[in-house]
C-alpha cells in the first residue's frame, strides 16, 4: 500500500510540474494591472509595455487601471490575484517602497506578497508650475516663499506619493511653508496647471517631458537625478537642496506563480528591454531602460524600505 500510495502521489505531483510547466504558457488573455490612473506616466508605460508582450507572448494582454490611494488599491488587487502568470502588475516607489512607510496597516507586504519579473528602469519626478508662474527654478520659489503668509500650495498624485515625499523633503531641507494637494493621478495635475487652477504640482518625468518640451508648463526642478529627457532642468542637488533619488518601475506577478511562468514572463521582459526601438520609446518618455533580475530588484525594495520610513517619520507622514 505504501508503494502505491509513493506511486500515486508522485504522479499527481509529475501532473502538477507539468501544468506549472510554462511550456503550454500562456494559453488564453492576460491582465496587466496598472495601480495608476489613465493617461498618466505609468499607464502609458503599461500600455507599450502591454502590446510589447502580447506580441512575444502571442496572447492579448489586456489594461486594468485600478487607481486611487497612491497606488495601494491596484496593488492590493495584485497581491490578491491567482498566482497563474494570467495578472501581472506594474509597480514603482510609491506602491513597494513608499506605501510601507506611511501606511501601518498596509494591506499587502510589498515583499513577501510579490514576485518580481524584473526592474523596468528609472526615471526623475519633476516639479512643474504652470506656465504664466513667476518663479523659474528653486531660487525663485524659495525666494517668493519668503514674501507670502499662506503657505505655496503643490499637487501630487496623492498622500504617500514620490511626489508627495519630493514635496515635503523640498520643505524640510529649506524650510519654506509647503501645503500638500493629493490628486488621483498625475494627468489631472497637467489639466488644472494647464487651467491655472493650480500653480505648482509633482510629476513623474513619462507625464512631465511632452508638456514641457512644448512650453506648456515649465520644470522648476527635478527632485531626482537630472534626467536625459529634460537635461537642461537641474536636479534638487544641484539648486543646493541635498536629496538624490530615482523612481524606479518594476515588473510584478503574485508571490506563488510557478517558477517556469516566472521564469519565462522575466526572460521576456529583459527581451523587450533590450529592443532599440522600446529603448528608444521608453526615453522619450523620460525612462532609462535598466533591466535588473527580480531577485535583485526585490532585495533592493526590502533594503530601502526603512530608508523611506525614516524620511516619513520626519515628515510625521501617516496616512493611516
Amino acid at each position: 500500500m505504501k508503494t502505491i500510495l509513493a506511486a500515486t502521489l508522485l504522479a499527481v505531483a509529475a501532473s502538477a510540474a507539468g501544468a506549472a510547466d510554462a511550456g503550454g504558457y500562456p494559453d488564453r488573455p492576460i491582465r496587466m494591472l496598472l495601480p495608476f490612473s489613465a493617461g498618466g506616466g505609468g499607464d502609458i508605460l503599461g500600455r507599450f509595455l502591454a502590446e510589447r508582450f502580447a506580441a512575444h507572448l502571442k496572447q492579448p494582454v489586456v489594461v486594468e487601471n485600478k487607481p486611487g490611494a497612491a497606488g495601494t488599491i491596484g496593488t492590493q488587487a495584485g497581491a490578491a490575484a491567482p498566482p497563474d502568470g494570467y495578472t501581472i502588475m506594474i509597480g514603482g516607489m510609491s506602491t513597494h517602497q513608499l506605501a510601507p512607510a506611511t501606511y501601518a496597516r498596509l494591506p499587502y507586504d510589498p515583499v513577501r506578497d510579490f514576485q518580481s519579473l524584473g526592474a523596468i528602469g528609472s526615471s526623475s519626478i519633476v516639479m512643474v508650475a504652470s506656465s504664466q508662474y513667476a518663479a523659474n527654478n528653486l531660487k525663485d520659489l524659495i525666494a517668493m516663499a519668503g514674501k507670502q503668509s499662506a503657505p505655496i500650495q503643490y499637487a501630487s498624485w496623492g498622500a504617500g506619493s514620490t511626489g508627495h515625499f519630493c514635496g515635503e523633503v523640498l520643505s524640510q531641507k529649506t524650510g519654506i511653508p509647503l501645503q500638500h494637494v493629493p490628486y488621483k493621478g498625475t494627468s489631472q495635475i497637467i489639466t488644472d496647471l494647464l487651467g491655472n487652477h493650480i500653480s505648482v504640482g509633482f510629476v513623474d518625468m513619462v507625464t512631465a517631458t511632452p508638456f514641457v518640451k512644448d512650453g506648456k508648463v515649465k520644470a522648476l526642478a527635478v527632485c531626482t537625478r537630472r534626467s536625459p529627457s529634460l537635461p537642461q532642468v537641474p536636479s534638487y542637488k544641484e539648486q543646493g537642496v541635498d536629496f538624490d533619488r530615482e523612481l524606479n518601475w518594476a515588473m510584478y506577478v503574485p508571490a506563488r506563480t510557478p517558477k517556469p511562468i516566472v521564469d519565462k514572463l522575466s526572460a521576456v521582459l529583459e527581451t523587450t528591454l533590450k529592443e532599440p526601438e522600446v529603448v528608444s520609446k521608453l526615453l522619450s518618455l523620460g525612462i532609462t531602460a535598466k533591466y535588473i533580475p527580480g531577485a535583485e530588484q526585490q532585495a533592493t525594495t526590502a533594503r530601502d524600505i526603512p530608508m523611506w520610513k525614516e524620511i516619513a517619520r520626519q515628515a510625521n507622514m501617516k496616512l493611516d
